[in-house]
């Protein structure tokens, strides 16, 4: 029997414990899911608009033949010598410049992230660490300190090791050639090397998702990149939500925006939702931090997870789903404007490939957040059959990145539908 909505909220607080995450004022119970929809327990159908971490479609097909076919084979750690954790590396790097040539593999992004920011203090002796100020890069006790968005009420006395830029908004605060954000950066350098701890690393998402993913010319991280080299740090990129092919114009967000990192850090998609990450630098890099740290992960580049891994770099290069977002995210774009000039509460469009959205105003001379109306907005959507989300430092940007199969007849029944929603959703209540 099925349990009810009200049952499976008291149980998930009984046993596992108060405040955690559901999306909704109603959660959603999917039992089900298939390339870009979902089902409840009910069988209502939703379509996804959401969830990256399914990059090529919920349940795919090559995925799930891949996963299986490993399982029934062989599945242990990298103690043993096994040629699917070389085949992998030696295909993920080769989407990317030569000078990322290796790479460690974790089970989650805040692995790789916490790796990473070890890389830095091994390669160079220091332990200042520079975000922005409206970012997510995991759930360690070391990258928790980052989450400004969210940040923990309790920690390890690392707050000294760690400095804050503004975010960029391309919407209130224009940065057109990237030198104003590159300035704050060297700003909080100075800052570092004045107290004593010395920088280590700038750590950012390339595209700035969680930050509302301002608009920026392609080469835009050039000026800050030259910033952090200048200062002897490294310049570490997460990818986990912008990479693999999601942004239609290149394979990875960095590439657009004209750097190369020192390191690079993976996660969600890597397997559609089989728990796989990365962290990819140069071979020197990768050197100075195995002679500071004796790192073993026992699941990390298991055989089955770097199956599953290959799958989806296969589906992705077979079903040409960088070019499906490049053409999606165009049109997506083009009906989103089209709602802008009809809709007041749509203050800017923007966007790449499969990661699109709207932010949303009280009016668009002030450029007020209108945060209580988004989630109107979301929760209303959700009752119409359509799941999305929102980010960006007031949550009041609409959050659209689906699965990678998603088509222009899927976002037709998107815009319909929001068209719908915002027409009869005030935005004052």
């Amino acid at each position: 029997m099925t349990r009810s909505i009200e049952t499976l909220m008291a149980d998930r607080s009984r046993l596992l414990g108060p405040n955690v995450s559901t999306f909704y004022r109603d959660p959603l119970h999917i039992v089900r899911g298939e390339g870009v929809w979902l089902w409840d327990a009910e069988g209502r159908k939703y379509l996804d608009c959401y969830n990256n971490v399914p990059h090529v479609g919920h349940c795919n097909p090559r995925v799930v033949d891949a996963i299986c076919e490993q399982a029934r084979t062989l599945n242990t750690h990298t103690r043993y010598l096994h040629e699917g954790i070389l085949d992998y590396v030696e295909r993920l790097t080769g989407t990317m410049d030569a000078a990322l040539d290796s790479a460690i593999l974790t089970c989650t992004g805040s692995e790789a992230n916490d790796i990473a920011l070890r890389m830095a203090e091994a390669v160079t002796g220091k332990r200042g660490i520079i975000a922005t100020d409206a970012t997510y890069h995991g759930n360690t006790a070391l990258v928790s300190q980052l989450s400004q968005s969210n940040p923990p009420t309790v920690g390890f006395g690392l707050g000294e090791y760690f400095r804050f830029v503004t975010a960029p908004d391309s919407y209130r605060t224009p940065d057109p050639d990237g030198q104003a954000f590159a300035a704050a950066v060297e700003e909080q350098i100075a800052a570092h090397e004045a107290s004593g701890v010395g920088f280590a690393a700038l750590l950012i998402c390339p595209y700035f998702l969680n930050e509302g993913f301002p608009d920026h010319a392609e080469g835009w991280l050039r000026p800050v990149a030259e910033v952090v080299r200048r200062a002897g740090g490294l310049l570490i990129c997460d990818e986990v939500q912008s990479g693999f092919g999601r942004l239609g114009s290149h394979f990875w967000a960095h590439q657009k925006m004209g750097v190369v990192p020192d390191v690079l850090t993976l996660g969600k998609p890597m397997a559609n939702g089989h728990p796989v990450g990365a962290v990819v630098t140069g071979a020197e890099t990768l050197s100075r931090f195995r002679q500071g740290y004796r790192y073993f992960n026992t699941f990390g580049g298991n055989p089955v997870s770097c199956a599953a891994a290959m799958a989806v770099l296969e589906e992705i290069e077979t079903e040409h789903l960088q070019a499906n977002a490049c053409a999606v995210g165009d049109y997506a774009r083009t009906r989103l404007e089209a709602l802008r000039s009809k809709h007041a509460g749509i203050g800017d469009v923007r966007g790449s490939g499969l990661i699109f959205g709207a932010e949303m105003v009280l009016d668009t001379e002030s450029k007020a957040p209108a945060v209580e109306f988004t989630d109107r907005v979301i929760n209303a959507m959700r009752h119409e059959g359509v799941i999305l989300s929102k980010l960006g430092r007031h949550k009041n940007t609409l959050k659209i990145r689906p699965p990678m199969p998603f088509s222009r007849a899927h976002a037709d029944l998107l815009f319909d539908t929001l068209d719908e929603v915002l027409t009869r959703t005030p935005l004052v209540a």
